[in-house]
């Protein structure tokens, strides 16, 4: 979270906070945001987006993994698309750059520290978490989700939610690692499909779970571009 007690500070205790012209140059940034995003995207082709932690490190093995398919991804002519940051995003474009496809990063500014990659040929920065959400999320043609934690979650249930209310065209959702997925699904199909009913058998089949970059790459390779939605 980021920290606002210093600019809080600057503000003289008798001076009032004037809300709507703080409100309007927030918004104008936003829409700043979106439109540098959008035409950042415009260009691009076969676009894969990856989604997974930033904490796991170069020798562990779904490091090696995303590595492995962002590199059989690029052989192929896609784009990989990541957070632009360490760890599993760090390996999508690690894997892209050494196969010398497109290799993408969609990075957040942050005061303490520069996290976008040395793999990223290309990047943009945001400003704020949810319009570099939805540029993550905005034209890709498959979407992978590695071992993460809660905002790789909180990405991986928007997607699936998007296509289940048809929002966005059916597109491959593929999750790489039973270990961490099956738990996961395992409560989806008993508790909100079985005992609670709050899901259709159907939403189960929006995303499928495998354990390798090889049978992640069977179910992306044949997949169509799409336009945004």
């Amino acid at each position: 979270m980021r920290d606002t007690s210093k600019r809080q500070e600057k503000v003289p205790v008798d001076q009032p906070f004037n809300f709507a012209e703080n409100a309007n140059w927030r918004i104008f940034r936003i829409m700043a945001e979106f439109v540098e995003g959008f035409e950042f995207l415009a260009p691009l082709r076969k676009e894969v987006t990856f989604f997974g932690s930033a904490r796991l490190e170069e020798h562990d093995r779904w490091y090696k993994e995303a590595q492995k398919l962002g590199r059989l991804l690029g052989e192929h002519g896609f784009t990989v698309i990541t957070g632009g940051g360490p760890g599993i995003m760090e390996a999508g474009n690690r894997g892209a750059y050494d196969a010398g496809a497109e290799s993408i990063g969609l990075d957040i500014e942050l005061p303490e520290k520069q996290r976008r990659n040395p793999y990223v040929k290309r990047g943009i920065g945001f400003h704020y978490f949810f319009t570099r959400k939805v540029m993550l999320s905005a034209s890709a043609q498959a979407y992978i989700f590695f071992p993460g934690g809660l905002g790789t979650l909180d990405e991986f249930f928007e997607m699936t939610t998007l296509i289940q209310t048809r929002k966005m065209e059916p597109v491959p959702i593929v999750c790489v690692g039973q270990e961490f997925w099956g738990p996961l699904d395992e409560w989806i199909r008993g508790v909100m499909l079985g005992k609670y009913e709050t899901i259709s058998p159907e939403d189960r089949n929006i995303y499928d779970i495998v354990n390798s970059a090889e049978a992640a790459f069977e179910l992306i390779k044949d997949s169509k571009e799409r336009k945004y939605f």
